[in-house]
């Protein structure tokens, strides 16, 4: 089977994820394709699952943000989606407080980050809102700015409500903090559904070469583990990372340990704890500006190490 793909819509409370869902949701029942929908509210009461047809497998997480205080359970609904429903694509709507990074971060889980193709984050702006942001917090302007810089696709939602000079202006500020993702003005979320199935299509047409080209967006990759590595080295590997690697987890056997360490690096800290059974020996990064060809080097370099001292 196919890895299930993974769409992740981002953008401010109100901006309008939730009416693009649902055109998606709708595109998705015509192509006769089987898809589940996650949907994170800061709330209790969930205000937007009635949008999702009762013949979809919906997850709803509730009272907390997908990448702080209910990241577990996220782990936790992803893996049962994709074990028992076997879904050919997954639709995160995220909390309009979520960051991009976290949002990754939170998704990609060690235990079946193997089994997805992150397609890639669509983020919806509130066009008026970013217009006047100056008069919201200065955590909120930064967030926005964030969610922008870090899409893949950027929606210009309720054009409509703006003047042909406020278009141009919105367009241009966009543009300039994300050249490389697409940018589009809309009404009421309308797009081409093509325009959002073609989101990775630059990485996919390279696929065997994606891990040799630099990836100039937020990117993720995986490195699956095949023997034992030394710890020096190992940390050694982690001091000359650049600084545009935001996040690692992941499963590594440590010599001469039996079992894995579950391995966590955020804001350049590392953190080991010993397992006492075996997991699969996945490990995630996440990162910016990355050439993924030339970490995964290191790491088969690390393990060669390893299995040649252990040799002598």
């Amino acid at each position: 089977m196919d890895n299930t793909e993974i769409y992740i819509l981002s953008g401010f409370l109100g901006s309008g994820k939730t009416t693009l869902l649902k055109q998606l949701l709708e595109d998705e029942r015509k192509q006769g394709r089987k898809v589940a929908v996650m949907m994170n509210e800061l709330g209790k009461v969930s205000i937007d699952s009635d949008s999702v047809d009762e013949d979809v497998p919906l997850k709803e997480l509730l009272d907390g943000c997908i990448c702080c205080t209910i990241s577990d359970k996220l782990e936790a609904q992803l893996q049962e989606l994709l074990t028992v429903e076997k879904p050919e694509a997954i639709y995160i709507e995220t909390t309009g407080a979520a960051h991009p990074v976290e949002v990754l971060d939170s998704i990609l889980s060690p235990l079946f980050a193997d089994r997805i193709i992150v397609k890639g984050i669509t983020s919806v702006v509130d066009g008026p809102r970013w217009l006047n942001r100056k008069l919201l917090s200065p955590q909120v302007q930064q967030l926005l700015i964030e969610q922008v810089r870090h899409a893949d696709l950027i929606v210009l939602n309720k054009s409509d409500q703006l003047t042909d000079a406020d278009q141009s202006q919105l367009t241009m500020e966009i543009q300039a903090l994300n050249s490389r993702a697409f940018s589009i003005l809309t009404s009421y979320s309308k797009i081409a559904i093509k325009q959002i199935r073609g989101m990775s299509s630059r990485e996919k047409s390279g696929a065997a070469r994606s891990h040799v080209l630099s990836d100039l967006k937020l990117s993720s990759y995986v490195y699956q583990f095949q023997s034992t590595v030394n710890q020096s080295d190992f940390e050694d590997f982690l001091r000359s990372l650049p600084d545009t690697v935001y996040r690692i987890k992941g499963y590594l056997k440590l010599a001469p340990s039996r079992y894995p360490s579950l391995f966590q690096f955020s804001y350049g800290m590392p953190l080991f704890m010993q397992e006492n059974i075996n997991m699969p020996l996945n490990m995630v990064f996440i990162g910016e500006n990355m050439d993924w060809s030339k970490i995964e080097n290191q790491l088969k370099m690390l393990e060669e190490t390893a299995s040649n001292s252990s040799e002598w």
